[in-house]
């Protein structure tokens, strides 16, 4: 699965620097929760994750909120509890129709127009009208053709900070 940003995402250096910063900020207890090394833990009845922890992308759901991965393609993700510090809040999927891989150019263009009306059901205004920021995880080819991976997972984040709790109605 690919990651794919509507807007660009800061350079890697100011991520860095931001992450330095909080870490003196804070101390160690951010690196928990920014960088899990153990599986996350769930609740049995919600799912609602309730321990950080690594999870397979293609365990992510609506409802999930998770830290950056630096690279292109992932397979795991740092997932959190919504009320603590996040990157990202998934609020939509959906599944993108046909047998054959379309290309990365057609995936990404469909994924916008997927990602799009839900993003104002979800955060109360407009996307041309937010502050706000969306992206995607987008399957690659090979996880089409060897996984049978058509989803599109929708978030929502704010740029250059974390967040903590949700944006759900955040109106902005």
């Amino acid at each position: 699965m690919s990651t794919t940003t509507h807007r660009r995402l800061t350079p890697v250096a100011a991520a860095a620097s931001l992450m330095i910063g909080l870490f003196a900020l804070t101390g160690c207890s951010v690196l928990d929760t920014v960088l899990p090394k153990d599986e996350a833990v769930r609740d049995d009845k919600t799912s609602e994750v309730t321990e950080a922890g690594q999870a397979d992308v293609f365990t992510i759901a609506v409802g999930d909120c998770f830290n950056d991965v630096d690279a292109e393609e992932i397979s795991e993700v740092p997932v959190v509890p919504c009320d603590q510090p996040h990157d990202y809040e998934a609020y939509s999927a959906f599944d993108l129709a046909g047998d054959e891989f379309p290309g990365d150019e057609a995936v990404t263009q469909q994924a916008g127009d997927g990602c799009t009306p839900p993003f104002a059901e979800f955060n109360g205004v407009g996307y041309d009208d937010s502050t706000l920021y969306l992206g995607y995880l987008l399957p690659t080819e090979d996880s089409w053709n060897e996984q049978a991976d058509r989803e599109v997972l929708c978030y929502i984040y704010e740029e250059n900070v974390q967040t903590t709790g949700t944006l759900k109605g955040a109106a902005r």
